[in-house]
Formats: C-alpha cells, structure tokens, sequence
C-alpha cells in the first residue's frame, strides 16, 4: 500500500478492533499516525493494539460508544495520552438482523439507531472541540449505500445510515469554516464479522447489486477513508463517497 500524508496527526477509529476500523487503523498507522482504537470488545482491542503497536504508536479505549459519560472520558483519555486529536473515523455499527420492518422489535430498532447513528453524534460532539482547539480536522463517517437506496429486510439499518449520511451534511456546514471536513463514505456489502448479523439470504441480495459482482474488500474501503482523513483532501465536505462497485445511482 502506498503511504498517505498522516505524520504527525492522532486518529480515533471506533470499531477499529476488526473489519473496515482494523483495516483503517492499519493505513492510518503505516502512513504516520498514531491511533486510539475505540472498541466494545476488550480483548479484541487489546490484540489489535498490539499487533498495530509494531509500527507505530497505538492505544485502545473499551467503551460503550451510546454513553455520553465514557465517551467524554475516552476523548480526554485519548487527547492525553497522545497529545492532541487530529482525526475522527466513525466506524462502529451493527446490522440488527433482516426481517420485515413491520417484524423489527421496538428496542431492537431503537438499539441500531442508538449505535449506527446517535453514537457517531455522541463520539463527534465530544471530539470536535478539540478539532477545534487545533485549528485543524477531519472527521470521516462511516455509512453504507443501504442509505441511500434502503435494503428491504433491513429498515433500521437502512435508516439508521440515511440518518449518519444527513448528519454528516449537517456537521460538515457548521464546521465548514473552521479548517475541520466532515465527510462519509458509503460501501456496499464488505465480508466482515458484521455477515453474521445477515441471513444468507440477505447476503446473497447484496451481492445480486453490485454490477462488479464481488463485494469490497476492507482495505478498499481504508483507502478512500485515509485520504479523506489527510490534507490532500481540502476542498470536499458534506460529501458522499460511494464504493459500492457500481451499485449506487446516485
């Protein structure tokens, strides 16, 4: 892989303990910069951490990403321990499982809501300031193109990722004049821990849309993450970045 321009500047991935943060973590850390993993799963954080630690400096949070309190906490943590935070990867997200919308238990949809969607809000509103404080940011959502076009069997999902996609426009204009550009991306269907969430029928409609007829790799979706998280990407925020393969229309 090549190396992007990242020396110097201090990144938080959530959801970076596997799949798409691990991968993004890995870039990140390759390319200069150092990196908190903020993850749900202790052990998993703890592996990740020390396996990216031989290239670079690397620590790890274990929070719950929908508690206001721990997240505050994890920023400060973070700031502290590597002096300052530069970039923000909004990651982590979980599916929910497939059904019919009408089937989606209240909490179950209340709960993809609170991780895909209220914890990106929580995690940012408790980093920007110090964005801010820098003069300097990138903060980077992670979305999905069920977003935009709404899998059926996946309603919450769906939602939940419209939602990030409107938020990161929202963001993106607040902040747009002062040196911190928010934008996301919006993959198609990656092979990661978060299939088995999926019923194999679910899986199997994904893939049916993708006109490439394969689904991204993690390390694709990395790449098009990190350079949106350097200074070659000056001039794009509140934007939509699609890796879908073909799959989006829009």
């Amino acid at each position: 892989m090549n190396r992007l321009d990242l020396a110097g500047r201090v990144a938080i991935v959530t959801g970076g303990a596997r799949g798409i943060g691990l991968a993004v973590a890995r870039r990140m850390v390759v390319s200069g910069a150092s990196v908190s993993i903020w993850d749900l799963d202790p052990a998993a954080a703890e592996e990740s951490r020390a396996a990216l630690a031989a290239d670079g400096t690397v620590t790890a949070e274990v929070l719950d990403l929908t508690d206001e309190m721990a997240v505050a906490d994890a920023a400060r943590r973070t700031a502290a321990a590597h002096g300052k935070i530069d970039i923000l990867v909004n990651n982590a997200g979980i599916t929910g499982g497939n059904m019919p919308s009408w089937e989606i238990p209240a909490e179950q949809w209340r709960r993809v809501i609170d991780v895909n969607l209220n914890a990106p809000f929580i995690v940012a509103s408790a980093v920007v300031p110090h964005l801010l404080a820098n003069g300097w940011g990138r903060i980077v959502n992670v979305a999905s193109v069920a977003g935009k076009e709404g899998n059926p069997n996946a309603a919450h999902y769906s939602a939940s990722k419209a939602g990030l996609i409107g938020y990161t426009k929202s963001l993106a204009k607040e902040l747009a004049q002062r040196n911190v550009l928010v934008n996301c991306v919006t993959p198609a269907a990656a092979k990661t821990d978060i299939f088995r969430q999926m019923t194999e029928a679910h899986i199997n409609f994904m893939l049916s849309k993708i006109p490439m007829g394969r689904f991204v790799e993690v390390e694709e979706i990395a790449a098009l993450i990190c350079w949106l998280a350097t200074p070659d990407c000056s001039f794009s925020t509140g934007a939509v970045f699609d890796v879908s393969g073909g799959r989006a229309t829009y």
